[in-house]
């Protein structure tokens, strides 16, 4: 959008850093009015609305929130959820180095995406960069960031105007700051390295392809599809195909795989469960663990792989397992959100 140098003087720009959200608690109250609010969105469960209902609230949300508030009980910390404290880690690192305001957001639970816009708004901002801190664009993830602010300002924040920054799963700076961070927590000998990253189920890639040309399998590996730009799991395989060129690593001793499945739908394969108990009949001993759909440590990240993933392939027989940190707050990933946010600010301004 063009503006006047008028309405350019006036305008002030702000960030807003948004994660997909956590529980207020580990109580299984709280627990279950997160769940409720993640597991009803239409992008992650995209059932018609009464069948999702009768799955989640008449079935999940019966039995899920007492197993998955003992989960967040192991990873909570006397901050509370980290993902929110690692998330405010990012924005009080990223304050001093741009000149204007940075709130975080989270797509579920508080604090939300229109309390974050509200304090932003507060401070006079009226131009908003929001970035979805998702590597790869999925319906679960950046589509539903973008729809959900898009209803929020529209009833809330109907002069503000937004941008958003565009998944950087294959942007160098990203790359090479994932690679160093690999490379810093990579054991000296290791069988494999492997990438597991959050799964989908397989009928999302086919609703967020606007070309109708998405065939899962090979199609992913191939170079220039107009439907890459929507595709998840050609955008895993890139990042992964990008930081092992940048580390060096040969192909044959990497592994990519999709976690966290949920229900008897067909997801995107390999699993990483049940990949981590066939690999060490293989000979894969010693395995390191990098989670790139994630920049924030989390549930996934911290309980499901560190723990559930590591009893999964020691009890097959495997013998070392290296869970590797996300970027969280390392100053290079800093410095990446910098870029991309600024980058996107152009947006703002006259041409």
């Amino acid at each position: 959008m063009k503006y006047t140098s008028a309405q350019a003087l006036q305008a002030k720009k702000g960030i807003l850093l948004v994660n997909l959200g956590s529980p207020r608690s580990t109580s299984v109250a709280d627990v279950r009015e997160y769940l409720d609010e993640f597991l009803m969105d239409e992008k992650v469960i995209d059932y018609p609305w009464f069948l999702r209902s009768l799955l989640v609230q008449g079935i999940i949300l019966n039995t899920r929130p007492k197993k998955s508030a003992a989960a967040y009980q192991t990873v909570w910390t006397p901050e509370g959820s980290p993902l929110i404290v690692l998330t405010e880690k990012i924005k009080q690192k990223l304050a001093p180095l741009v000149d204007v305001p940075v709130e975080i957001g989270m797509r579920y639970a508080e604090p939300s995406i229109e309390t974050g816009l509200a304090k932003l708004q507060a401070q006079g901002v009226n131009e908003v960069v929001i970035f979805p801190l998702y590597p790869q664009y999925a319906m679960s993830t950046t589509e539903t960031v973008i729809d959900k602010a898009e209803e929020v300002r529209k009833k809330t924040f109907p002069e503000m105007k937004i941008t958003y920054v565009d998944p950087f799963y294959k942007r160098e700076i990203y790359i090479n700051a994932l690679a160093a961070s690999i490379a810093r927590n990579l054991p000296a000998e290791y069988d494999a390295l492997q990438f597991s990253y959050h799964g989908v189920p397989e009928r999302h890639l086919y609703k967020t392809d606007p070309t109708n040309s998405c065939k899962i399998g090979s199609c992913c590996f191939e170079e220039d599809r107009p439907s890459h730009k929507f595709c998840y799991r050609h955008q895993c395989y890139k990042t992964t195909e990008l930081v092992i060129a940048k580390l060096g690593i040969p192909k044959e001793k990497v592994i990519v795989s999709f976690q966290s499945r949920l229900g008897k739908d067909k997801w995107i394969e390999p699993y990483t469960d049940e990949t981590l108990e066939t690999i060490p009949a293989k000979g894969i001993k010693k395995l390191a663990v990098a989670c790139p759909a994630f920049v924030s440590d989390c549930l996934e990240t911290l309980e499901e792989i560190s723990v559930e993933g590591k009893e999964e392939f020691l009890h097959a027989g495997g013998e070392e397992f290296h869970y590797l940190p996300c970027l969280n707050d390392d100053d290079e990933w800093i410095s990446v959100v910098k870029q991309l946010c600024e980058e996107r600010m152009q947006d703002f301004y006259l041409v």
